[in-house]
């Protein structure tokens, strides 16, 4: 049995769990790696990440360094003498740093690697309708999320499950094959195995403007996937172009129906106190939606109030 000093990284919720599991497992964490403090809201206040928080209510040492390059940090980090480092939505490391400790430096990505190397990878398997996905650990080299493989755990994609609720699930059995991680280091009893490269694989590339906007003209099951894989956040968008005004606004909850009509893309309706938008073979039901500078809302509230003119559009 290997006497396992650890060093945490990580920044975000879903890295909390990992952190919450190892040291309920009694690992020995000798301290916590997070992002600096950031000004965030209205009266941007220096925020903690959550993996701060955590680490500092179970008095772990935490440390923030702006540059992974830094003397002093690295100096700061060799100090702590860590013999295996553990890897969960934190940044790029440079060598100098995963290679450090004795028994390496392991990550927990959220995918069946080798698909969906990147920065999304709950997002993207939901947006191309994925029906399963799960997580992996593997020792960091010097690409991204190419190292070797020790571990993966699969999950199924329920239809209409979002990527609020995938997260959640995934963070549980990640930090689940965390734990197991740590005791085949600890046992002595690694066995990796090389990511198998192929012209096939899928990219989790980060979400911005132009990837998270609604495009009508696609089919609904592309609509609908994309619109749950982007819920609760970033949320996917589009324009609502309605009484003369056109709007930039979020849409979350949807049902598809998928059905031949002869409407123009992005045509509204309003049957029912529900909201029907024209796709290219149906229509999605829009359940819940945000318009700029309001509060995010079921579409029957928003009808109490919000009157749609007959030839209104969402483009």
């Amino acid at each position: 049995m290997k006497d396992l000093r650890i060093v945490f990284m990580g920044t975000p919720e879903f890295a909390v769990q990992s952190l919450k599991a190892i040291l309920s497992a009694g690992y020995n964490v000798v301290g916590v790696i997070t992002a600096p403090d950031k000004p965030a809201g209205r009266g941007r206040k220096l925020q903690q990440s959550d993996v701060k928080k955590y680490a500092l209510e179970q008095n772990l040492k935490v440390l923030q360094p702006v540059n992974l390059k830094s003397e002093d940090f690295q100096n700061e980090l060799k100090a702590l003498e860590p013999n295996v480092q553990v890897v969960v939505a934190f940044r790029m490391l440079p060598q100098t740093v995963w290679a450090l400790p004795e028994f390496g430096t392991f990550n927990l990505h959220a995918s069946l690697l080798p698909q969906y190397r990147g920065a999304a990878p709950i997002n993207w398997s939901i947006i191309n309708g994925d029906t399963e996905t799960g997580v992996s650990t593997f020792f960091i080299d010097e690409k991204i999320d190419t190292g070797a493989m020790i571990l993966q755990e699969k999950i199924s994609i329920g239809e209409d499950e979002n990527v609020g609720l995938l997260h959640d699930r995934l963070m549980e059995t990640g930090s689940s094959l965390v734990v197991k991680t740590l005791q085949l280091i600890e046992n002595g009893q690694v066995r990796t195995r090389l990511q198998e490269e192929s012209e096939t694989l899928k990219a989790a590339p980060k979400l911005d403007r132009e990837n998270t906007k609604i495009d009508w003209e696609k089919p609904v099951d592309e609509i609908h996937n994309l619109i749950r894989g982007l819920n609760p956040y970033p949320a996917a968008w589009c324009f609502l172009k309605n009484n003369s005004e056109e709007k930039k606004v979020k849409i979350f909850g949807t049902k598809k129906k998928k059905i031949s009509h002869k409407l123009e893309t992005g045509q509204i309706m309003i049957e029912d106190k529900k909201m029907i938008v024209a796709a290219k073979d149906g229509f999605i039901v829009v359940e819940e939606i945000q318009l700029p500078g309001k509060r995010k809302m079921k579409v029957k509230e928003l009808l109490n109030g919000y009157t749609f003119n007959s030839d209104a559009k969402m483009r």
